[in-house]
């Protein structure tokens, strides 16, 4: 019998914490158990810490989970809480993500300063955002706009459009419902014009491979729509090597026992793009996803990944 409370690692920013709160709360209300059987154990990361520069400069997406991985690989932690859209698509061997919670919102919401709207934005308005997926799609529909860097907690992101340095930015509608923030967006962007990230809008649950106590334990709380959808999503990335390099979007959804796919890769400029749309039975999850990102890459050809990785 479990006497020694779970620890649970988390990045430390405010949206961290709040997730792995919602996790916590989730596994109390879904085992019986008190709040005195779960520790929250705030960790920074190396992305956390490096807020200055894009992440394709200094290592990825893995910079926000390397030091969480160690210590769950060490024992110190028994799981970790992440945002899925920030993991790398290969874990470290002996780790898995073992559980998603019911997927938020995925739409990517626009919080203008110089307009409601991104489409309203003045001619050569400068719009901030850490993500080249959202970098790239605003090009393709603003090709005149300034599109620069803007990294941080989204409270630091919120604060640097209100001192001016941009007219506008982009942020997951997610992150703000958990924060309870979903009044902060002037415009939430439609999934037809703004695919989003794979895995947005998913708390994943990381462990160890073989670790049946634990992942006993999450499996109670484990969505299996989102956990299905996402491994879709998940496998696409893969195929196509995304990184913080790639602007890469993928979208997944579950019907019954079907799955709908909705792929896209783009040049950062947002000129050049493909697209995929393919159906299949949700058991076939991760082999429907893997299609998808052979056929794209076979579309756009090598050229196309050479010019801009």
């Amino acid at each position: 019998m479990q006497t020694k409370p779970f620890r649970i690692g988390t990045r430390g920013s405010p949206l961290a914490l709040a997730q792995a709160f919602e996790t916590r709360d989730r596994l109390m209300q879904a085992h019986g158990l008190p709040e005195a059987m779960f520790e929250i154990v705030p960790i920074t990361t190396k992305g956390d810490r490096i807020a200055d520069r894009a992440l394709s400069e200094v290592g990825g997406k893995g910079l926000f989970t390397e030091e969480l991985e160690t210590k769950l690989l060490s024992g110190e932690l028994d799981f970790a809480v992440h945002s899925s859209k920030d993991m790398a698509t290969t874990l470290p061997e002996g780790l898995h993500l073992s559980a998603f919670l019911p997927r938020e919102d995925v739409r990517d919401a626009f919080i203008g300063r110089a307009a409601l709207k991104l489409i309203e934005l003045p001619h050569g308005a400068t719009v901030g955002s850490a993500s080249l997926r959202r970098q790239a799609l605003i090009r393709r529909v603003r090709p005149d706009l300034n599109v620069i860097l803007f990294r941080g907690a989204v409270a630091t992101r919120l604060r640097k459009l209100e001192d001016g340095l941009a007219d506008a930015t982009l942020l997951a509608f997610a992150g703000l419902k958990r924060l309870n923030m979903a009044d902060v967006p002037t415009e939430l962007l439609e999934i037809k014009d703004f695919l989003p990230a794979p895995a947005q809008g998913a708390i994943g649950i990381e462990s160890r491979i073989g670790d049946t106590r634990v992942n006993d334990l999450l499996s109670a709380i484990n969505h299996c729509p989102t956990y299905d959808a996402v491994s879709c999503e998940r496998a696409f990335l893969s195929v196509l090597d995304g990184s913080c390099r790639t602007p890469i979007a993928g979208y997944a959804v579950c019907d019954g026992d079907d799955l709908h796919f909705s792929g896209l890769i783009l040049t950062p400029d947002g000129r050049t793009e493909h697209g995929i749309e393919l159906s299949g039975k949700r058991g076939q999850a991760l082999e429907l996803g893997k299609q998808a990102g052979e056929q794209v890459r076979t579309a756009a050809g090598t050229g196309f990944f050479e010019g801009w990785t």
